[in-house]
């Protein structure tokens, strides 16, 4: 055989089409369907479309976008792929997830929350979504940490469900991190029949006084006594909350602004692109297509559902205590899907009453909620890590 028929031959096996697995095929189809939903109904595009078009070119074999392994050791003399890169030093370290949470504090107005305190209950109280999802996942048979990875889905936050996910249970991060985003898009579908089933038209009509106005002074504090008040009392949560807040921070000092517009703007778009195209590099077939998938998104479910219950059963105790001046729909924002839950319960408020305007009380749960979720994944972490 001479040398060009011998390169011939290689170059045919070498061909993605002949090494194509029924597995890959399955998931060039979820990564498309990812890319379409993103594109025909807008459904967190600027996520959706990055992790199903990354999960397409994965699972054309010998694309040499991935040669590591996602868990495990790093093979001998195996060049990495330029996936490989972005998901071990990028993905893998927390890096991406904690710069996510730097960004998200600049584009984060805590005003709503310091203004009504009591709302942040709200948040606190959707969180038991994690912890619900969490027990339901040790009955299913997952490991505890493998648990807890699953159970953050409820709080609603992507970032915070990838960091304590490579914290504790890297080899479910593809399915965890998929129905944290997914279920996200899905929120303005999920939150309406949960609070429906929880609340009268009338609890859902009423109409709360307009919040008190918040100074600068009280904005600048808020992030530095938070980030010292929970990271004394809970240090592994330091991480996610100590970013948060200085982003936060950045926004509100004035004295920054190129700084906060740079978090905001030119930093998030960057890490956005790296957790898009990271996440989707872990959905391989071998990695992907297993029955735990499928028990993963349909906790997903559960953990937002029970986490919408838990915000709006308190609501609905605080309305009571209250003598009927809150309307206990803010409870459902109390997840940390931000704006997304408060435009949710805007909408419910303005369709039982067009003139009824309640998304800034809202908004105090809502941002509540990306705090409270951050803190109940450094309590997991404490227990577990």
């Amino acid at each position: 055989m001479t040398g060009l028929e011998q390169a011939i031959i290689e170059f045919f096996k070498g061909m993605g089409l002949v090494n194509l697995t029924a597995g890959n095929i399955v998931m060039i189809i979820v990564g498309l369907t990812l890319v379409y939903l993103a594109l025909r109904y807008e459904m967190e595009p600027l996520l959706l479309l990055p992790i199903g078009i990354s999960a397409v070119l994965v699972n054309i074999p010998n694309s040499h976008l991935v040669n590591w392994p996602m868990v495990g050791p790093v093979p001998q003399g195996v060049s990495p792929g330029l996936f490989d890169l972005i998901y071990k030093y990028l993905i893998s370290t927390e890096i991406v997830p904690l710069l996510i949470f730097f960004g998200l504090g600049a584009m984060t107005d805590f005003g709503p929350m310091i203004a009504d305190p009591k709302t942040a209950l709200l948040g606190a109280a959707a969180q038991i979504g994690v912890f619900i999802a969490m027990l339901t996942a040790v009955l299913l048979g997952f490991t505890l940490p493998q648990a807890a990875s699953i159970g953050i889905i409820g709080g609603a936050d992507g970032p915070t469900t990838i960091y304590l996910t490579t914290k504790l249970a890297p080899e479910i991060l593809p399915a965890t991190a998929v129905s944290a985003y997914s279920y996200m898009s899905l929120v303005p579908l999920i939150q309406p029949p949960v609070i429906r089933a929880l609340t009268s038209r009338e609890e859902r009509r009423i109409r709360m006084e307009q919040l008190r106005p918040v100074s600068k002074r009280e904005k600048v504090l808020f992030p530095i006594a938070a980030m010292i008040i929970i990271g004394l009392l809970v240090p592994s949560a330091a991480p996610l909350v100590g970013m948060l807040m200085i982003g936060n921070l950045f926004r509100e000092s004035g004295v920054v602004e190129r700084l906060s517009k740079a978090a905001r703007e030119e930093l998030m778009n960057i890490v956005t692109i790296f957790l898009g195209l990271g996440v989707g590099s872990t959905m391989r077939a071998d990695y992907f297509l297993k029955v735990q998938t499928l028990e993963i998104l349909g906790l997903g479910i559960v953990a937002f559902a029970t986490a919408t219950a838990g915000g709006v059963l308190l609501g609905k105790v605080m309305m009571k205590l209250s003598g009927g001046k809150i309307n206990p729909m803010i409870g459902a924002a109390g997840v940390s899907a931000v704006p997304m839950s408060a435009r949710v319960v805007q909408k419910m408020a303005s369709d039982e009453d067009p003139g009824n305007f309640i998304l800034m009380h809202a908004m105090g749960p809502n941002v509540a909620g990306v705090i409270g979720t951050a803190v109940a994944a450094g309590v997991l972490l404490s227990a577990l890590g």
